[in-house]
């Protein structure tokens, strides 16, 4: 059995200048967090001598396909035949909150998917080349219309100031602040769900194609990075959460289908009880809502949205990873076995 899991994200500055609209000209940067939330992924091949199906696949439904080719979800059946899964497999997806809500949950689900995938087949990957398979199945064998940021964000894990270059290339830089900092940061932030769940990749389109009619937003946002980073290492911490509100003003112009008046209306809320600062998380349209406050409003703020769902959250730095590995023989070709069997004995 494996069971591999990877972290939402918060996404602070920089969104849309991970679309390669944009950084293929300009470059880009994101700050952005993993959180204490998962998307678990376990799986097995199934015993050759099992008797009562050849796959089964569980996620918000239960299947029980006789071929990969029958799988209903689009990304399983396009991971397993562009990884070549031939044998017959048990597969289950937990999710800790909803997907198309604004926190990555593709790119987690994609991230944890290929490693559970390669774990099955007794190999190891690096962050590095993780997070370029979950692009490359999202972007290229999925089609669909994805930034890099958020792959790169579940996979690496932790609080990190991501530099993209031109050729697609990322640079990974964690933030180095000491616990109290860091943990005082993380008590002034508040996270909300909508209600709303929305497929993001038609609104991603919309924000990739419109990159060149809005340069001057996106240079600002994409400025605002390495200012937020100067605010958190070394800054006035309350300044973030004014930055906040400058950064979701800029994005939610980007396009008319980031924000709605319902959203409107909630972030007009959060600001008249006391944050001073906040975005929806992800494309927009719906799912989270992210607000900056100090925490003596907290209580002010969860009372006059206690119609919306409050998820307390905390960092995390582990990223993408395997939380059990365990291979029944059978499952293994001849020389995955020697390795396994090398590996037991050495170990006692």
């Amino acid at each position: 059995m494996i069971i591999t899991r990877s972290p939402y994200r918060i996404s602070f500055f920089g969104g849309g200048t991970d679309y390669h609209t944009w950084y293929e000209e300009h470059g880009g940067e994101v700050l952005s967090t993993s959180i204490n939330h998962y998307n678990y992924i376990s799986c097995r091949y199934l015993p050759p001598f099992h008797p009562e199906y050849k796959n089964r696949i569980a996620w918000r439904i239960l299947e029980y396909p006789n071929t990969i080719d029958e799988i209903q979800h689009n990304a399983i059946r396009g991971a397993l035949k562009y990884y070549d899964v031939r044998r017959g497999i048990e597969l289950s997806n937990q999710c800790d909150l909803p997907a198309r809500s604004g926190l990555g949950s593709s790119s987690t689900f994609c991230a944890a998917l290929i490693m559970a995938i390669k774990a099955l087949k007794g190999k190891m990957i690096s962050k590095e080349n993780l997070a370029l398979e979950t692009i490359n199945l999202e972007r290229n064998v999925l089609k669909e219309n994805v930034g890099i940021q958020d792959q790169i964000a579940t996979v690496y894990g932790g609080l990190n100031h991501i530099l993209i270059n031109q050729n697609g290339d990322f640079k990974v830089e964690p933030l180095i602040l000491n616990a109290k900092r860091k943990e005082h940061f993380n008590e002034h932030l508040l996270l909300f769900f909508t209600g709303v769940s929305r497929t993001s990749s038609e609104i991603c389109k919309k924000q990739i194609d419109s990159a060149k009619s809005n340069v001057r937003q996106l240079t600002q946002m994409q400025e605002m990075v390495p200012e937020a980073v100067n605010i958190l290492t070394s800054g006035r911490l309350e300044d973030f959460g004014y930055l906040l509100h400058e950064a979701w003003m800029l994005k939610r112009s980007l396009t008319d289908n980031i924000s709605t008046s319902y959203i409107d209306e909630i972030y007009e809320t959060a600001l008249k009880n006391g944050a001073t600062g906040g975005k929806v998380l992800g494309a927009g349209g719906g799912g989270f809502m992210l607000f900056f406050a100090k925490p003596e409003y907290h209580t002010k703020i969860k009372d006059a949205l206690k119609n919306f769902i409050h998820v307390p959250f905390k960092f995390e730095n582990n990223g993408t990873n395997t939380i059990l590995y365990e291979p029944k023989l059978y499952s293994l070709n001849s020389y995955e076995r020697i390795q396994y069997i090398h590996n037991e004995v050495m170990s006692v």
